[in-house]
């Protein structure tokens, strides 16, 4: 249990300022794999929960939305193989307070939806990276779960990249954080 939260933490704070938590390791474990794929999931669970609070542009709220829905459904599998590699998760609802405060302050003027954009570019790159050292494991229950789910991060990715292009692009998108204080 504390091990997760040691995990969610570092995962948490590596999304919101964008800097890689990923396990340096020579082969990936099944239990460091799913405790830190987990709290990534939580991790973006949480932030997209706070953007469909925060924003009121709709591509942040559907972008949002489905960050939602594919890490609920992506953390739903990993409890599965959780529960086969007889590894113990945990929602730890203080650490995700601590994330979304993290957002928060993370943002250096900027509008919390280019802020939160920015910091899915930043965690989705860190997830890609994550996830292709999984995709080495000789756990074969890791390598397959990463195999099957590094598109679907990439594809994440292509659509945060997209969401900060439109949020450059929109006049009617504050670029200041004064509006969302």
């Amino acid at each position: 249990m504390m091990k997760m939260t040691k995990y969610l933490m570092a995962s948490m704070f590596a999304a919101v300022i964008g800097t890689s938590s990923s396990l340096v390791m020579a082969d990936v474990d099944a239990e460091d794999f799913i405790e830190e794929a987990s709290a990534k999931n939580i991790s973006e669970i949480e932030a997209a929960k706070l953007a469909l609070d925060k924003s009121t542009y709709p591509a942040v709220k559907t972008f949002a939305q489905k960050m939602i829905t594919e890490h609920s459904a992506n953390n739903t599998e990993l409890r599965s193989l959780a529960t086969r590699k007889k590894v113990e998760l945990s929602d730890d609802a203080e650490l995700t307070s601590k994330a979304k405060a993290a957002i928060l302050k993370q943002r250096d003027g900027e509008s919390f939806d280019v802020a939160y954009a920015n910091n899915q570019v930043s965690a989705h790159k860190d997830a890609i990276e994550f996830y292709k050292e999984a995709a080495k494991s000789k756990d074969n229950d890791v390598r397959t779960f990463a195999v099957a789910t590094l598109p679907k991060i990439q594809h994440h990715l292509q659509d945060a990249e997209k969401l900060v292009g439109e949020l450059a692009k929109s006049d009617t998108v504050d670029t200041t954080a004064e509006k969302n204080n």
